[in-house]
């Protein structure tokens, strides 16, 4: 499995992602445009303008909290299947991860493969690898359903609910429920023929083998799970604190549960939205929930935008370099491996 993601880094075709990134950035521009053109440029410049540095960086610690979260997620799966390793060696991955998944947009499934290649360069079993970013993606689906969940009832609450939030909600619950239930049905079924066939055409062979052999044992570790979700909820609460924060630089704060249900539903239409990356479909929400729940349009796109300098933009810059080198990084000796 270690050579798959080379191979998709590599030798994909290189239109489609940047299809992908031409349309978000489009969508990305068409959003801005939009709302600048409803709300005062100058003042949402002067927002910005006048940004306390203080609390942006602030912001930026408190990001690097989501990527330790993110390691400790996977350092507790290996502690359990006796596999440990020191989180500075698992923070990087996690970064390395962002990137992958912005610049090959598959739902996770890119920056999953190039952290199971890295753990195997770590010299972690590779069955135990995919054993551990499983863990990884059941805890982040429950999280992110929780939250979900939880943002819909204190829109209840405050009486803004509506039908298209419903709708919305309900495809999530679907394809949030539908990835771990398709992943453990290629697990329990991989070694068919239509399964085979296409794992085949698709070059990832050796990813599907992987994911056939690697133990379940840790996924039936009821403390393991909750403290895996308990750090994936960290990393949700955590970037909803980074726009808490992003406000108070630009000095207009509102609400916290307004910060927290604007940020989680936008995620929330960004993945299940038809554009990969997120670019504008985001935006457009973070902003839209915003001025629905009483903040100016010119403090939700310059918090909004500040937000995703700081979690989409910045990462990719250390990002471009860790992917690279876990790519190029010498193959473990032992075949096991």
């Amino acid at each position: 499995m270690v050579s798959v993601v080379p191979g998709l880094l590599g030798k994909a075709s290189h239109w489609r992602p940047l299809m992908f990134w031409v349309s978000g950035l489009l969508g990305f521009l068409v959003v801005v445009l939009v709302v600048l053109h409803f709300a005062s440029l100058e003042r949402m410049l002067a927002l910005v303008r006048a940004a306390r540095v203080e609390w942006l960086v602030v912001a930026l610690f408190v990001q690097a909290g989501t990527y330790i979260s993110a390691a400790l997620v996977w350092r507790q799966a290996l502690l359990r299947a006796g596999q440990a390793l020191p989180l500075r060696t698992l923070v990087p991955l996690g970064i390395a991860k962002v990137f992958a998944d912005q610049i090959l947009p598959s739902g996770g499934i890119s920056g999953t493969m190039l952290v199971v290649r890295g753990l195997a360069r770590r010299h972690v079993p590779a069955t135990i690898a995919m054993s551990a970013m499983l863990i990884g993606l059941v805890s982040y689906d429950a999280a992110y359903l929780l939250v979900v969940l939880a943002s819909a009832g204190i829109l209840a609450l405050h009486h803004r609910f509506n039908l298209p939030l419903l709708i919305g909600i309900a495809i999530f619950i679907v394809i949030t429920l539908a990835v771990p239930a398709a992943i453990f049905g290629v697990k329990r079924w991989g070694t068919r023929k239509p399964i085979t066939w296409l794992s085949k055409w698709l070059g990832v062979t050796g990813l599907l083998r992987q994911l056939i052999d690697a133990p379940t044992e840790l996924l039936r570790d009821s403390g393991l799970l909750i403290q895996t979700v308990g750090f994936q909820l960290a990393i949700f609460m955590l970037d909803a604190l980074t726009l808490w924060l992003a406000f108070n630089a630009i000095g207009e704060v509102p609400s916290a549960w307004v910060v927290f249900v604007s940020f989680i539903i936008a995620s929330m239409v960004a993945t299940i939205g038809p554009i990969p990356v997120g670019l504008g479909t985001f935006e457009a929400t973070s902003v839209g929930m915003m001025r629905l729940l009483g903040v100016s349009l010119e403090a939700a796109l310059a918090a909004t935008l500040l937000l995703r300098g700081m979690t989409f933009w910045l990462p990719m810059l250390p990002g471009i370099w860790l992917a690279r080198r876990e790519i190029r990084r010498p193959q473990p000796s032992s075949g096991k491996h």
